[in-house]
């Protein structure tokens, strides 16, 4: 099993018309052959799926991608809590693959979408 750099850029939106290489994701993630998100895969390698934010004038967040009890995949900064926990929408069923889109919701309900710019073995 493999797992792969997943690097997301922020998609065309209200207030980035172009879309921006500046806000977005560095996501560490087991991809099985068909390119779907590996459950199994990540319970035995999920200390090393992991996630970098990165946003124009903030500071880099750090965490980690998680699988819930409920199947949904979402992306976590502090494990003691899920309120920070931000959802990726319908990872379950969806394809990672380069030039696809992947929307993720952030506390507070504010859904971006972002754009699979490059998929890296690591």
């Amino acid at each position: 099993m493999t797992l792969f750099l997943v690097h997301l850029e922020l998609a065309r939106e209200k207030g980035h018309p172009d879309g921006s290489a500046l806000h977005g994701y560095d996501i560490v993630a087991p991809l099985g052959p068909d390119g779907h998100l590996d459950a199994a895969a990540w319970k035995q390698n999920r200390s090393r799926c992991t996630v970098r934010r990165f946003w124009y004038g903030e500071d880099d967040q750090k965490g980690e991608l998680i699988h819930t009890r409920g199947g949904r995949w979402a992306l976590s900064y502090d494990p003691t809590t899920d309120e920070d926990d931000e959802a990726m929408f319908r990872m379950d069923s969806h394809i990672i693959r380069k030039g696809e889109y992947i929307s993720i919701t952030e506390p507070g309900n504010q859904r971006h979408t972002f754009r699979i710019v490059s998929i890296t073995a690591v």
